[in-house]
């Protein structure tokens, strides 16, 4: 019975972040079990509307400043991007849990930087497990699995970048932002 609580919440702990393979939920489950039986402190969520600046501080800092600073984008696409028309806004949903986000967020970071992008037109929403905020920030906006990159113009979406990019950040960011044909990770 203690293995089946065990592995109940394991697979709870472990929904949306990102759907592994069934050998690899397997390893997870184990080590999952280690961590409960060891009683390591609970890890420290951000929720709610932040800035970059709040990933730079610890206890975010560990992962968020290597994954930025070691992250090698595209030239050709980075160039091709600062000069494009910047005419639009990004909403990020990241979870700070998230292996996913901790990787795909300070590289988005890392390419903004790159491309003089105005980050007072980047809001950046963390969320629970669940995907949830207090203030409700992702009602309406099918927010499945995180990071969600959302990219608008005039208010409407272009289109998003949903968990991992299909290319790189850069591209898929091009192609969204150019208006060229895009499907994210999880769209048919």
């Amino acid at each position: 019975m203690k293995n089946i609580s065990l592995l109940i919440l394991s697979s709870i702990l472990f929904i949306g972040c990102k759907t592994k393979q069934i050998q690899e939920q397997q390893v997870v489950s184990q080590e999952i079990k280690q961590e409960v039986k060891t009683e390591e402190p609970k890890e420290v969520m951000l929720i709610g509307q932040h800035l970059k600046s709040d990933l730079q501080q610890e206890p975010y800092a560990s992962w968020f400043t290597p994954e930025e600073a070691s992250y090698v984008a595209n030239q050709e696409t980075l160039f091709s991007l600062r000069n494009l028309n910047q005419d639009y806004t990004i909403t990020i949903f990241m979870g700070t849990w998230c292996d996913d986000s901790k990787q795909q967020v300070p590289r988005f970071y890392k390419i903004l930087d790159a491309i003089d992008f105005d980050l007072s037109k980047v809001k950046l929403i963390t969320v629970d497990r669940s995907k949830t905020t207090p203030e409700k920030f992702e009602n309406g906006l099918n927010i499945t699995n995180v990071p969600t990159f959302i990219f608008y113009k005039d208010g409407k979406e272009l289109h998003r970048i949903v968990e991992t990019p299909v290319e790189s950040l850069e591209k898929d960011m091009f192609k969204i932002v150019t208006g060229q044909p895009y499907k994210h990770t999880y769209e048919n």
